[in-house]
């Protein structure tokens, strides 16, 4: 019996969302825009606004998009731009040591950035040696993929990378939404991380074109990565956060070894390098190379790490809101008694284990 209601449902359904209701709103001008569901009539003037929707069940034979494009310029439409819009965003490096710097940075300023390489999260927790354990499983399958295809390897991995800062800031507004609430910080910072990420997979795009496979390999990837991170997310973002901070640690070793390789002649040091990379590193454009690319990729993966452990630290604590250290850090440098308090250091795997006994 209820066969008839719900297939008249679904057809209506399907009508809705096939159908297009665009509005096009400019000044002292009456539009009107067809769609197959509905009509939007748009009168404004200077003393007001009337919206009036007149709802028709009967198909039209143009879709909103056609009428558009015969109906109006479509030169004027385009130069019409809000004007929120008419700014192009310039992505910022991740690192202090590249946004502070005054002059173009050679290789030399480069390799001064302390990233400390051999920094390691050690797992003293059951939850840390899981995430541990499946960064380094996960692993396994890219090194028999790429071997030493590093430029490719590079692609698939900041395809990767760039997934955790775009989920957990997803998941943080949504919550600050539901909560509403002030998210402690977090969200801005989990962008920035994932534009950073994009600019990596960018710049790599300048070098090296992967071929069909390698794309096929990266669409599967990604589709599986982000689910599953979005679902592990809503889980347990201490375990989310502990994985990207040992992928982290990961991509530190495979850039170090791609720098191995470039120093030891395997990889042509070349000086083509594309100005998405000059102008987002401030690189100096008369000497850089690949190399120095690697190494700016490389810092910028080590401030990934230490945040996203510092982010999982924070989880465990209870002390998600950053505004309050922060304030107090700015408190301490004005009397000159700045310590670091939100960084991660050697013992701090040893603290955990005291801490959590």
């Amino acid at each position: 019996m209820f066969r008839p209601a719900i297939r008249t449902s679904i057809l209506i359904l399907k009508r809705d969302l096939t159908s297009s209701l665009q509005y096009i709103q400019k000044p002292n001008s009456l539009i009107f825009i067809k769609s197959t569901s509905a009509r939007l009539i748009s009168t404004t003037d200077s003393s007001k606004s009337t919206v009036t929707i007149n709802r028709n069940t009967t198909n039209t034979a143009n879709s909103s998009a056609t009428f558009i494009q015969h109906n109006l310029n479509n030169e004027e439409l385009l130069r019409d731009i809000p004007s929120p819009l008419l700014r192009i965003p310039h992505p910022k490096p991740i690192r202090n040591e590249i946004i502070d710097a005054k002059t173009p940075l050679t290789t030399k300023d480069l390799e001064s950035i302390d990233i400390k390489i051999n920094l390691h999260r050690v797992p003293v927790t059951i939850p840390d040696k899981i995430a541990f354990n499946i960064v380094k499983m996960l692993r396994i399958p890219t090194d028999l993929f790429f071997k030493k295809k590093y430029i490719h390897r590079s692609v698939m991995l900041e395809t990767v990378a760039a997934v955790p800062g775009m989920v957990a800031a997803t998941v943080r507004h949504l919550r600050s939404l539901r909560k509403m609430q002030h998210d402690g910080g977090w969200i801005e910072h989990l962008l920035h991380e994932a534009e950073n990420e994009r600019m990596h997979l960018l710049t790599w795009m300048r070098f090296s074109q992967p071929n069909i496979w390698e794309r096929a390999l990266v669409v599967v990837v990604q589709g599986i990565w982000y689910n599953v991170f979005f679902a592990l997310y809503l889980i347990s973002p201490r375990v989310a956060h502990r994985i990207a901070g040992y992928l982290e640690e990961e991509a530190i070793i495979s850039y170090t070894t791609f720098l191995n390789e470039i120093d030891n002649g395997n990889i042509s040091n070349i000086k083509e390098v594309p100005d998405i990379a000059i102008d987002y590193w401030n690189l100096d454009r008369e000497t850089a190379t690949l190399r120095d690319v690697v190494m700016a990729i490389r810092a910028d993966e080590a401030a990934h790490r230490d945040s996203n452990h510092h982010f999982s630290d924070r989880i465990i604590l209870k002390k998600e809101d950053l505004r309050e250290d922060i304030r107090r850090i700015f408190a301490e440098a004005k009397s000159h008694t700045a310590r670091k308090i939100a960084g991660l250091n050697e013992s701090a795997a040893d603290k955990w284990e005291r801490k959590l006994d």
